[in-house]
């Protein structure tokens, strides 16, 4: 199944893709079946704390709206992002050894090293399919990066990678948007650890985390290992790669993650970026432009690009 985040008013509900339309959940459900499962139906962040009640639920919306779409009501306003201010925002940098590599840096053998965390400002950073990347008036070299993201959908600490899977609500896509060559300064005197704070930085600007355009629920993709990613810029590709090349799989990264911190429903992790970003190829985002990031059996978040005013 195909989860949507529908922007109604100031909000947003919860809406089930079928064929080219959105289901509305929530009154659908209510209407026809009558039981309180209907309360984890109203929008992404309640069916993901529902458990397995809201997905046994949802398949029953499902299941009318294949048989008999005349019962079911269809909404049609936009979407927004896949899961709108998530609780926390993971992302990895450097799980893939080709993009390592095209960045200068060294690929360590996978027992000799580990995954490398850091998080984005989910309230301010996450847009949605169709939110226009902004370019900060101070921005000087903005870059792309496709991504798979992983949605949690149960709590959890100390998750091994063999159970990791079963926390998973579902999956959708991220662009890790990056500002390569932050302004700074030059009056800074230099501290240790700089290089890394203006890197880390780079990553938080307002808009730099475009994500959707749906999350696909885990039983629709039993093996995220095995996706092909691709990020086209106005059509041209840059980046082709598959999911099957990370170093750190999803479940090692959820097994990783889980040892420090508490996972809970609605958190999501991007899984790193492969070969192909602007800045190995001398290429930067320009107002005009048009972003797509298409994941197999996901489908494409496409983001243009504007200037800050």
């Amino acid at each position: 199944m195909k989860l949507v985040s529908v922007r109604v008013n100031r909000g947003t509900i919860l809406g089930l893709l079928s064929g080219d339309r959105i289901v509305n959940v929530a009154r659908t459900y209510a209407a026809h079946f009558r039981d309180s499962r209907v309360l984890h139906l109203g929008s992404m962040h309640t069916f993901l704390e529902g458990g397995q009640e809201a997905l046994d639920a949802l398949r029953q919306v499902a299941a009318l709206a294949e048989e008999d779409p005349e019962r079911v009501f269809w909404i049609s306003e936009p979407i927004g992002p896949t899961v709108p201010r998530p609780p926390k925002l993971f992302c990895l940098a450097g799980n893939y050894a080709e993009h390592i590599q095209e960045g200068g840096g060294e690929v360590l053998q996978k027992a000799e090293t580990t995954p490398r965390v850091f998080m984005k400002p989910p309230s301010t950073t996450v847009i949605g399919h169709g939110d226009p990347i902004v370019i900060p008036r101070h921005g000087r070299w903005i870059d792309w990066e496709a991504e798979l993201a992983v949605v949690i959908g149960r709590r959890g600490k100390h998750i091994s990678a063999q159970e990791a899977l079963d926390y998973v609500a579902g999956y959708t896509i991220l662009n890790d948007v990056s500002e390569r060559q932050l302004a700074v300064p030059e009056t800074r005197r230099p501290r240790e650890g700089d290089r890394w704070f203006d890197w880390l930085n780079g990553k938080w600007c307002d808009t730099f985390a475009p994500m959707g355009p749906c999350l696909v629920t885990r039983d629709e993709i039993p093996d995220p290992q095995s996706l092909r990613i691709t990020l086209r810029v106005n059509g041209e590709v840059k980046q082709d790669a598959s999911t099957a090349q990370m170093i750190f799989t999803c479940a090692e990264l959820i097994e990783w993650i889980s040892r420090w911190i508490t996972l809970e429903p609605g958190d999501v992790i991007a899984t790193g970026t492969p070969a192909g970003v602007g800045r190995a190829r001398g290429e930067k985002l320009r107002p005009g432009d048009v972003v797509e990031v298409q994941i197999e059996r996901i489908g494409t978040l496409s983001n243009p690009v504007i200037a800050e005013e």
